[in-house]
């Protein structure tokens, strides 16, 4: 019965509620224990996405699963926000809640309420999103290195705040300086993050593709992967050469490329066959391509 009465009460006195409080901006601030740190049912409107949130793209078929799955059963796990002037709000975590809410029409979304600055801000989105167990190798990377540069934090601090091994940190962070078309290929899952640590030692950005065109032609495992890069550090292999690419390719790339505004990857198997990659450094770079199918 007390349940139901506080529900009851959340749900009648949300706008008296909001209008109590629009210009906490501490928890010292009047009125502040009736906001902050409740759930609420948060009108959608009145929250902004999180400028900091570290994932760049959000995958458009489990969006609708996941939207499927709150309009059967609700949103189960509230997201969570942070207060700012006014009555507007601002993400901090469950951002494809937040999409896939408004993808079925809903008007409102279950929130928790907290207060933060913009550091710790940054840091609660970027730590609660490298928990999540989707993300890509390159976007956790991504994550650790803003954490380091913008938070200021070592790499040992920031191992005990994402509750990982440094040396797993440390892994991560290698990854940067892979050359940026393989580290598309991690990001597309064309490549493993083993793959990619095995050719971290290859300093010869031209070696490095080469490897890297080779996994793909070759579909060579990480283990291989290490064999060869071994054998190129140890001089069996003095170098390696590119497959050749055929004059029908040769001749178009240049014209592809100018037409995507990035240099195109062409990988090719012994039957023929090819792939092209097309990498994009951004989501603002990746609609401007997607914008050029239309």
């Amino acid at each position: 019965m007390a349940k139901a009465t506080k529900k009851q009460a959340l749900g009648r006195g949300l706008s008296a509620l909001l209008q109590d409080t629009p210009n906490i901006n501490s928890a010292s601030d009047k009125n502040a224990n009736k906001l902050v740190g409740s759930i609420i049912e948060l009108e959608l409107g009145l929250i902004d996405v999180n400028p900091y949130q570290p994932r760049t793209s959000f995958d458009e078929e489990s969006l609708r699963e996941l939207a499927s799955s709150i309009k059967e059963l609700g949103v189960i796990q509230p997201i969570t926000v942070r207060k700012l002037e006014g009555n507007k709000f601002q993400l901090v975590s469950g951002e494809r809640r937040f999409r896939a809410s408004k993808l079925i029409g809903n008007t409102t979304v279950p929130a928790y309420i907290r207060l933060a600055n913009d550091q710790e801000m940054l840091e609660m989105a970027l730590v609660e999103n490298i928990q999540r167990k989707n993300l890509d190798p390159i976007e956790i990377a991504l994550s650790y290195q803003r954490l380091i540069n913008e938070i200021q934090l070592t790499q040992e601090e920031l191992s005990t705040r994402v509750g990982k091994k440094r040396s797993t940190v440390t892994n991560y962070l290698r990854l940067l300086k892979l050359d940026p078309i393989l580290q598309t290929g991690m990001r597309d899952g064309f490549i493993s993050m083993g793959h990619g640590r095995a050719m971290i030692n290859v300093n010869n950005t031209e070696n490095q593709l080469a490897i890297y065109e080779k996994i793909l032609r070759e579909k060579l495992s990480v283990r291989q992967t290490e064999d060869l890069v071994k054998n190129l550090k140890f001089g069996a292999v003095t170098k390696l050469k590119k497959e050749q690419v055929p004059v029908y390719i040769k001749n178009s790339l240049k014209d592809i490329s100018e037409y995507f505004g990035h240099k195109i990857n062409v990988t090719l198997s012994t039957n023929g066959k090819g792939k092209i990659s097309i990498p994009f450094h951004s989501e603002e770079d990746f609609n401007r391509i997607k914008n050029l199918f239309k």
